[in-house]
């Protein structure tokens, strides 16, 4: 367990109907050294997804509509700075914003819900950034014991998109269990909507000149199946890495014609 003050890392779970795996995913995270706060946002679950996860230690907030993982995510992110203001502002000595972490904002650790105990080998992301090595860490999967049923089209896109704009290749340019840096989620920030989220963060991060760092990192978790919800899911992956691509893209060119200009598109 870490000294009093010196836990300066906060998780925050985007998740849709997963009341049946959120709440090991939740306990594993806690466990986490370095890791004092969850935040679980419950985005228009049709089962109890968020009474579960708050029954499991979990601050919960619900979005009453499917909103996407990155509305989800900046929900969590701006909900937990709230946390960190109220209890620097109550002088409580605990939880987000006591001791050291009230002069800074938490850093964060973005978790898939339904990882489950294997959530635990999460522990890999954190020293490199709270160290200082890198302001962003991303897992690396191994082979899933469920085989998808894509063909890694979206992944081709999205490694050869970020290699294009930054000339960094990454292994799994899709993976959303990262940990970072408070100010390397600003440089992110606004995050690019809905799949394009990992391509996004990992294109604005390296942009703004700050380290990523891949870790490979032993977790399972659901993958899209063969039948058409999968079809369909990867479809919307596809459109979504493609408009956070173009997006970057046109920002990038807009840039170079009137440098020292802030494009935000």
């Amino acid at each position: 367990m870490s000294a009093p003050g010196a836990r300066a890392v906060a998780a925050i779970i985007p998740c849709k109907d997963e009341a049946d795996r959120i709440a090991a995913t939740v306990r594993a995270v806690l466990a986490l050294d370095g890791v004092d706060t969850v935040v679980v946002v419950d985005d228009g679950s049709s089962d109890d997804t968020a009474g579960v996860a708050h029954a499991a230690g979990a601050d919960v907030i619900v979005h009453a509509r499917n909103a996407g993982k990155a509305a989800a995510l900046e929900t969590g992110v701006r909900h937990l700075r709230e946390l960190e203001a109220a209890a620097a502002r109550a002088g409580t000595g605990t939880g987000p914003g006591a001791g050291a972490s009230a002069l800074a904002p938490r850093h964060l650790l973005f978790v898939d819900g339904d990882l489950e105990d294997s959530a635990t080998n999460l522990h890999v992301l954190v020293p490199p950034v709270l160290e200082g090595r890198a302001d962003m860490t991303v897992a690396t999967l191994p082979a899933q014991k469920v085989a998808g049923g894509g063909r890694g089209f979206v992944v081709r896109l999205a490694r050869e998109g970020i290699e294009d704009l930054t000339g960094w290749t990454a292994v799994q340019p899709l993976s959303g269990m990262r940990c970072l840096t408070a100010e390397a989620f600003e440089a992110a920030s606004p995050l690019a909507p809905g799949w394009g989220v990992e391509v996004g963060l990992t294109v604005d991060v390296l942009g703004a000149g700050l380290r990523v760092e891949e870790v490979p990192c032993e977790l399972q978790h659901r993958v899209s199946g063969k039948d058409w919800r999968g079809q369909v899911h990867r479809a919307a992956q596809y459109r979504d890495v493609w408009r956070a691509l173009t997006r970057r893209r046109l920002r990038r060119a807009l840039s170079d014609r009137a440098p020292g200009v802030a494009h935000r598109i």
